[in-house]
């Protein structure tokens, strides 16, 4: 039974776990979507919401709260600016965790932690994808 267990230690020590979370947290903010475990994307989750939860509403208490867990102020004003505001109808759930398979060394569980607002761009990929018919029409005259 799991009384009485505040988290998932990740068979870390407290430096190492806290510093994971702070470079997987600020990862998902840069980028809003990241690959990673299950049990992992499950523990990072828990912290982005409720640094989205802070930085919907823009004090400086939040702003400071905030900071002290990221250490990127890029990031930082990118969550109080750009993320926040787009999540500020929704209470709560602002992520979502999409199961991809098991990885092939050690069979670990994958899976896509992402903000539930990402956008995955496809005309990006589609001009790519012209862009290099056209430079692969080129050469064959």
């Amino acid at each position: 039974m799991k009384h009485r267990r505040g988290f998932n230690p990740l068979e870390r020590m407290a430096a190492h776990r806290k510093a994971l979370h702070r470079s997987m947290v600020t990862s998902l903010f840069r980028h809003e979507r990241i690959r990673t475990t299950k049990a992992k994307a499950l523990e990072i989750r828990r912290s982005a919401e409720k640094m989205i939860t802070r930085a919907k509403e823009d004090t400086v208490h939040n702003r400071r709260i905030v900071s002290s867990r990221l250490f990127d102020e890029g990031i930082v004003a990118k969550l109080f600016t750009n993320i926040a505001p787009r999540m500020k109808e929704r209470n709560g759930g602002y992520t979502r965790v999409i199961k991809l398979g098991e990885r092939a060394g050690d069979a670990a569980e994958v899976v896509i932690l992402e903000l539930v607002d990402y956008k995955l761009d496809t005309e990006g990929a589609e001009k790519k994808a012209k862009k290099k018919e056209a430079k692969g029409e080129g050469k064959g005259k």
